[in-house]
């Protein structure tokens, strides 16, 4: 039986990441890059395209019981055996250059045998290695990857089945360490890593960066885990950060909305930038603000909607047609064609994002204003272009009022920008009668009085849940008539017990596609803070208990939610899912929690 989504753990080296199933099996890495190649990709396949399992030798199912270590992204994972008890504990240390996977095994109690079974398939499972033997080490080699498999103290290592394998025994305080480093074939193998010291130092950093944060209100462990998982998710060389490690992950069990999301989003800025900031991590905001402000650097007109990890703009879509996809779900895609959309909304984003560092004390950067001043001249004309909107429809242009209401938050933060600083050169008159026409023409267009809710795009019937940001970003007063509609049309219609869908996928063309999806985690987090800012603080809490209780069992959440098989669905874990409970964690116990 394939696993769920929820079954997987993260461990990783904030350069890329590792998923970790119940049953022990390493099913998807990366390496060396959260957008390589994977060198494992049962997750998208089967065993034949690569994995690694190290478990109790007689066991074929999951393990008894894991957990991070207390503020870290060390992995245990426990099996409880009739011949005793064995821990094998995952990490993946911080690199100097080569990557590193480390797994430590351990007895606890009685005296149990494990077997490690390694099977190495290089770019996306297609390409089975040449393994041979140098100085007790397991060398694989294609192309231009090369992993080298060490264990410490020496186990026996066999080839069979296109495998490596490896049985030994452990008793009580007796361990064995692996270690699995990559690097490119032509440069000679790095220098050997002490896994024990690997896990020590592991250790210590993550709980020092766990000690920073400023969040002690209710549910400080999800919190806490979702700022972790935030980190685990940024590229440490450039500050930016993946929408999420993995790519192809269905948003329908055997349907085609499957999509690469190892990608920096622009989207995600605002959000992120103030979870960051409010918890207490403002050197990965001002690390997150640096990528930024490298990525839209250029032309406006250029400005995409996501990026490379290091800014590349580049990001072409292509099918792997020999992986069978996450419980059938083809195609698996690479790449993400979206990147080519226009999608207005962005400008909003950058906007904020940079008012938002500004008003935190992030140092200003000279060529900050000069960068947002050429992003207004921009949008003084293309402002009224229709797009694709913020769900990246491939169904076609619309004049989306999410698009437009971020439009008026560029604006905005402009004029209240040059309002409070009189010195910097700017058109004020100018950007002041272009965010009231902006507003004017929403109020006008992209509201139904019929029905007291703002729409989807400008004269439609559809409903969409980026309106329930229309109070969050200052568009209108939350005690504004047309705002409460709106929040109880856009639950009404959208809402699937208790949760959010972003829009009607099954009954509008919008996007393009054929088949639905689940609830958006993000949107129902959307929703909690729609419904504090409207006065109804206590449904609010009580949808956000409801929403922390989806995190599996080690407290991860995908990007989507299936109430009808109680299953998660999209890639995972999603930096907008955890984006979203932290924010709403400070929304609604902010004066409670913050240190």
């Amino acid at each position: 039986m394939h696993p769920r989504i929820e079954d997987y753990a993260l461990i990783g080296d904030e350069q890329t990441a590792a998923l970790i199933g119940r049953d022990g099996s390493v099913d998807w890495l990366c390496l060396p890059r959260f957008d390589s190649a994977a060198c494992f990709a049962r997750l998208l396949g089967d065993e034949d395209n690569g994995h690694w399992r190290v478990a109790p030798k007689d066991v074929d199912g999951p393990c008894t019981r894991r957990s991070y270590r207390p503020g870290t992204l060390v992995l245990d994972t426990e099996w409880e055996t009739d011949e005793g008890t064995v821990r094998v504990t995952d990490l993946m240390p911080q690199r100097d250059r080569a990557p590193d996977l480390v797994r430590i095994v351990e007895g606890v109690s009685g005296r149990v045998t494990m077997r490690s079974t390694l099977r190495l398939r290089f770019d996306y499972g297609s390409v089975m290695p040449w393994v041979r033997k140098v100085h007790g080490h397991r060398v694989a080699i294609a192309g231009p990857d090369s992993a080298w498999l060490r264990s410490q103290p020496p186990v026996q290592t066999w080839g069979e089945d296109f495998s490596t394998l490896s049985e030994f025994t452990v008793e009580a305080g007796e361990k064995v360490a692996f270690v699995l480093t990559w690097h490119p074939s032509h440069e000679r193998r790095p220098k050997l890593i002490d896994p024990y010291e690997s896990l020590r130092v592991s250790l210590a950093d993550w709980q020092a960066w766990a000690d920073r944060c400023r969040y002690d209100g209710p549910h400080r462990d999800a919190v806490l885990r979702s700022l972790i998982t935030l980190k685990a998710l940024t590229y440490a060389p450039t500050g930016g950060i993946v929408a999420a490690p993995t790519t192809s992950l269905p948003e329908e069990l055997g349907g085609v909305r499957n999509w690469d999301y190892r990608f920096c989003w622009l989207r995600d800025s605002t959000l992120t930038l103030g979870a960051l900031l409010s918890a207490g991590y403002q050197e990965e905001a001002e690390a997150w603000r640096k990528w930024l402000l490298r990525a839209v650097a250029g032309d406006p007109a250029d400005l995409q909607i996501m990026y490379g990890l290091a800014g590349e703009r580049r990001l072409p879509e292509f099918e792997l047609p020999w992986l069978s996809g996450f419980a059938d779900s083809a195609p698996v895609r690479i790449g993400n064609g979206a990147v080519d959309q226009l999608q207005l909304d962005v400008y909003g984003e950058v906007m904020d994002s940079l008012w938002l560092a500004r008003h935190a004390g992030l140092a200003t950067k000279s060529h900050m204003w000069a960068l947002q001043r050429t992003l207004m001249e921009f949008l003084e004309t293309a402002w009224r272009q229709p797009d694709e909107g913020l769900w990246e429809v491939r169904g076609g242009r619309r004049h989306f009022v999410h698009s437009k209401v971020m439009i008026w938050v560029a604006a905005d933060r402009a004029v209240r920008t040059l309002e409070e600083d009189p010195e910097l050169p700017g058109d004020l008159d100018a950007w002041r009668a272009m965010r009231d026409e902006v507003h004017r023409e929403v109020c006008e267009k992209g509201y139904d009085p019929a029905r007291n809710t703002f729409t989807q795009s400008y004269g439609s019937v559809e409903l969409d849940a980026s309106l329930l940001l229309i109070p969050r970003v200052g568009f209108l007063p939350p005690d504004d008539p047309r705002v409460i509609g709106t929040v109880d049309a856009v639950r009404a219609e959208l809402g699937h017990d208790g949760f959010m869908r972003r829009y009607s996928a099954e009954e509008s063309p919008v996007d393009g596609l054929p088949g639905g999806e689940g609830t958006f985690l993000v949107c129902s987090f959307w929703l909690a803070d729609a419904l504090h800012l409207t006065g109804r603080t206590k449904e609010a809490r009580e949808l956000f208990e409801r929403l922390v209780g989806l995190a599996n069992d080690v407290g991860l959440l995908a990007e989507e939610y299936d109430p009808a098989s109680g299953r998660l669905l999209g890639n995972f874990p999603q930096a907008f899912s955890h984006i979203g409970l932290v924010s709403t964690a400070l929304a609604l116990f902010g004066d409670e929690g913050a240190g």
